[in-house]
């Protein structure tokens, strides 16, 4: 490997992942009456919806994961407003057509060997056929992906929030 200006390098970014992915906003919020209000109601106002929402509660502030059905308009609500945020990225799953379905993408997620951080409902259908679907943070996006389509799992992106 060598560094400098004839370093061949792959710079490439989170935009040039080639996983489906969806981004997450990461709101932090003061623990206080009407806070998480305030939040809800700049995305309602408007015609982008709250896809998927939780809150991570302590005792000084939360934590609002957040994903709205379309990512660029969601971050100039939350940039105009002026409040803290992060960014990550989440993998949907729709739920498969089964009598165990998180169980089943469990198990696909272990065998793969692939850590599951948290996992959570979306509020809303997703893409044309109003699938239900779950949010999950994962250790190996690249890994979780691959292995969640070999098993012929439907993963959905940003585009299938808006629909």
């Amino acid at each position: 490997m060598s560094f400098g200006d004839k370093a061949e390098v792959d710079y490439a970014t989170a935009k040039g992942r080639d996983w489906p992915s969806v981004r997450q906003f990461n709101v932090f919020l003061a623990n206080r009456m009407g806070a998480l209000l305030d939040l809800v109601r700049r995305f309602e106002q408007t015609d982008i919806r709250v896809v998927s929402l939780t809150v991570v509660e302590t005792a000084d502030c939360a934590i609002i994961r957040l994903v709205p059905s379309d990512y660029e308009r969601g971050y100039e609500i939350l940039t105009a407003a002026k409040f803290a945020f992060t960014e990550s990225d989440l993998l949907v799953v729709k739920l498969p057509d089964d009598d165990h379905p998180l169980l089943t993408i469990m198990k696909a997620l272990l065998t793969a060997e692939i850590n599951v951080c948290y996992m959570y409902p979306l509020l809303a259908g997703v893409g044309p056929m109003g699938n239900t679907a779950v949010a999950v943070y994962v250790d190996d996006f690249e890994g979780a992906a691959a292995a969640l389509d070999t098993q012929g799992f439907t993963l959905f992106t940003e585009a299938d929030l808006g629909e």
